[in-house]
């Protein structure tokens, strides 16, 4: 490896960007993956209009009567009343699966969510029915704010234990801090200054439960989901009902600009780091010209020297490949940790890593069979002459 030095750097600088590329595509790709297996896992239902429960759905108030009303509906088979609020009413909704989210959630129903029954738990436990003033926070959540099981939480002024750190899911739980359904409804009244004058008025009967963003709603086995999201919407008045498949589409059409110039961004970096690790390779042959003569001159076959210059190129490509691999490692966990406050920029996944070396070893070997090819088309004499 002796001499190579340069070379195994400037592979490893064209990995490494390869990789990181790589690695920010795998993120966007993991995080549609998981919204689109989330939405696709129940039927999300919010009442008309537009409050201040954003969440997924920015709908009003869903009263119990109307979730009583939906789970009357044929082929529904459970719904769970929740409570979605931004953590901070004054950031921008226009980006809400990338939020920081408050998610009440009724613990007396079962999650419905087909693919989501119950979200991980890496730290503590979950809730449990009978809690208060306790919360379960995302891994993202918590590794912003640098909080763990036992630290303490302010929301609207009350004091929260945090019981549990969900893992990472890299799609929206991440960023969510779950509470049970009766601490974010008073947390709901606290924000909602409209809300609180229209309870203080009394000029709306309203109770407790009363106090819904929405409801995750299941449906029975052979049912299909959009058909009970159909008939929810015709029989039960006054909801917005997102229909799974159509909602599903919305989400991959909200970030297809963004996975479109990514995915362009990536290819021309292929190329561009292709190039530049094909041609350090051919060129650290070529500067080697006069040895490859002189061996040729001293009766060293075709053969033998293909052999020797494919296992120097595949020694000196794969090392430039594994720095580059671990420089891109290195440098994007440094960037999620110091940049995005433990929003994670990169997923360097196995296949990946795989992909990325694979690459960089056919790269290596196609530049070393045509610098060998080129090389012994020359003499000897020739050879140790352009080499001289």
């Amino acid at each position: 490896m002796r001499g190579y030095g340069f070379t195994v750097a400037g592979i490893a600088i064209g990995v490494a960007g390869l990789t990181a590329l790589g690695g920010m595509s795998e993120r966007i790709v993991r995080f549609i993956e998981g919204g689109d297996r989330f939405v696709l896992g129940q039927i999300s239902v919010a009442g008309r209009g537009l409050g201040m429960g954003a969440g997924f759905t920015a709908g009003g108030l869903l009263p119990a009567s109307a979730i009583r009303s939906i789970a009357e509906v044929p082929g529904v088979a459970g719904v769970q009343p929740q409570v979605m609020l931004p953590l901070n009413p004054t950031t921008s909704q226009f980006m809400t699966l990338t939020q920081e989210l408050v998610l009440g959630l009724d613990l007396s129903v079962p999650t419905p969510n087909r693919h989501y029954p119950a979200l991980p738990v890496r730290a503590g436990r979950f809730l449990n029915v009978d809690d208060r003033r306790v919360a379960v926070v995302g891994a993202a959540f918590a590794s912003s704010r640098g909080v763990d099981v036992g630290a303490r939480l302010t929301l609207e002024g009350e004091a929260y234990e945090i019981v549990g750190v969900l893992e990472r899911t890299l799609t929206a739980p991440d960023r969510f801090v779950i509470v049970p359904i009766a601490d974010a409804r008073a947390q709901w009244v606290a924000k909602d200054p409209m809300l609180r004058t229209l309870l203080a008025s009394g000029a709306a009967a309203m109770r407790a439960d009363d106090l819904n963003t929405g409801a995750a709603v299941g449906w029975r086995a052979g049912e299909d989901p959009d058909a009970v999201a159909r008939r929810i919407a015709e029989r039960v008045p006054r909801v917005n009902v997102q229909i799974p498949s159509e909602l599903s589409r919305q989400l991959r059409a909200s970030t297809v600009f963004f996975s479109a110039l990514l995915t362009g961004i990536a290819a021309l970096g292929l190329v561009i780091g292709g190039l530049s690790v094909a041609n350090t390779i051919a060129a650290a042959v070529f500067e080697r010209l006069r040895d490859f003569g002189v061996k040729r001159a001293l009766g060293a076959t075709d053969a033998q020297l293909g052999r020797e210059v494919l296992t120097e190129s595949l020694a000196v490509t794969l090392s430039g490949g594994i720095g580059g691999i671990v420089t891109a490692i290195v440098l994007g966990g440094a960037i999620d940790t110091w940049v995005s406050r433990g929003q994670q920029l990169f997923l360097f996944s196995a296949r990946l890593v795989a992909g990325a070396l694979i690459f960089a070893g056919l790269l290596g070997a196609v530049a070393a069979l045509y610098a060998t090819l080129r090389v012994v088309r020359l003499s000897p004499a020739e050879a140790i002459r352009r080499g001289a």
